[in-house]
């Protein structure tokens, strides 16, 4: 790689998820790409942040479970100490999640690889500070919406998504208009194939056993519902401005064809590589350069056999579910996301069956007291229409189980 500046400053939020820690990875192989300057987590392993915080110096640490700040203070200062560092600031609590997403510049990026809503108020920091933001969390341009497309600057949000990087890719000197429609593939998870019946009694263990990809417990479990999936085509509409009905899903077990765009000539455009993120964490911190050596590549001097297989809507209706809601707008993908995180915790503690988590988001969409387009005008708006969502979920949840 050339042509990356030195100075380039990286704020990662997430950093001890999965997208985070194999970013570090890349930033480990990659030095020049750019310079840690802060990181924020939940708290939760403590250890590991203070191990990311020896290997990589950071300036600033954010913990956004204050609940946890002291844990991971003591296991900063402490390995600081031993190797006879000064502890990097640290602060806490969700506030300086915001500000820390904020402090950047125009040469600077912010990754965000937060999971659930609660990204999208350090997703419009990172806009409004001009930094690029390098965009795993989908939930929050998805409950976003136009919130966050009309705040970024052309080509300012990159999409760190093995998904929606491969559309970039393949779109890279198309115009708008020569695109017919998009192709998002799907691994179909661990239950391609089962019927409605077959999943009645699918426990969380079942739900994480994902064929293709190691990713964490909540979109692991999004992406054995298709919740993912179906998150991933309202994120496409925004990221390439387009209507849902020409964004399609197909299912290709092999996870070699990450997605393809069709063009109004005929002809489809695919990128194909072996499934690891680190080919969409590379891309978004490098662009438009090319980091060599990233990740492996096909090897089509072997026999390959890719397939592609239509998704069984009848079985999984999270897909249709976000298709109606993002025709409906006004917030409707808010409350879509939330009653799904409500959804996902509930199974897990094991006050929702796995069938229950799609059920729980028809009910909550359905439900006569939603607020509707009026409601979520501006964040505060969107942000309410949500708040209200979990609570209509939770007594759901509530009364299923009492």
């Amino acid at each position: 790689m050339t042509g990356t500046p030195d100075a380039r400053r990286l704020v990662l939020l997430g950093s001890t998820g999965s997208i985070g820690t194999q970013t570090l990875e890349v930033l480990d192989r990659f030095p020049g790409v750019a310079r840690l300057h802060g990181l924020a987590v939940g708290g939760a392993r403590p250890e590991l942040v203070a191990e990311q915080v020896l290997r990589h110096r950071p300036e600033r640490v954010v913990v956004s479970e204050p609940d946890n700040a002291a844990a991971v203070e003591q296991a900063v200062t402490r390995a600081c100490r031993a190797d006879g560092l000064t502890a990097p600031r640290l602060d806490a609590g969700a506030s300086a999640v915001v500000d820390l997403a904020g402090s950047l510049g125009e040469q600077d990026v912010v990754l965000n690889a937060i999971t659930g809503s609660v990204g999208l108020l350090p997703t419009l920091a990172a806009l409004a500070s001009g930094a690029r933001l390098a965009l795993a969390n989908k939930e929050s341009l998805v409950v976003g919406g136009h919130l966050v497309t009309d705040a970024a600057a052309p080509g300012q949000i990159l999409p760190v998504d093995s998904e929606h990087t491969a559309i970039a890719q393949a779109l890279a000197g198309v115009r708008p208009d020569q695109v017919d429609h998009l192709v998002v593939t799907a691994s179909g998870g661990p239950f391609r194939g089962r019927s409605r019946g077959d999943l009645a009694t699918v426990t969380p263990q079942q739900a994480l056993a994902h064929p293709t990809w190691a990713m964490g417990p909540v979109i692991t479990t999004n992406s054995a519902t298709l919740v993912n999936k179906a998150l991933e085509v309202v994120e496409a509409c925004f990221l390439f401005d387009l209507p849902e009905d020409r964004v399609d899903v197909v299912v290709h077990p092999q996870s070699i064809v990450h997605s393809m765009a069709t063009l109004v000539d005929g002809s489809t455009i695919a990128q194909a590589s072996p499934p690891d993120m680190r080919h969409a964490i590379g891309w978004a911190l490098a662009y438009p350069e090319k980091l060599t050596g990233l990740a492996a590549s096909l090897d089509f001097t072997a026999a390959h056999s890719w397939t592609f297989e239509p998704v069984d809507e009848r079985t999984f209706t999270a897909i249709a579910l976000a298709r109606a809601a993002h025709r409906e707008g006004g917030g409707a993908m808010a409350a879509y996301n939330a009653a799904n995180e409500e959804a996902v915790d509930a199974f897990f503690a094991g006050d929702l069956s796995f069938l229950g988590i799609t059920e729980l988001i028809a009910a909550v969409l359905e439900h006569p007291r939603r607020p509707r387009a009026e409601a979520a005008d501006g964040v505060d708006g969107v942000l309410g229409v949500e708040a209200w969502a979990r609570t209509a979920a939770r007594e759901q949840i509530s009364g299923a189980v009492g």
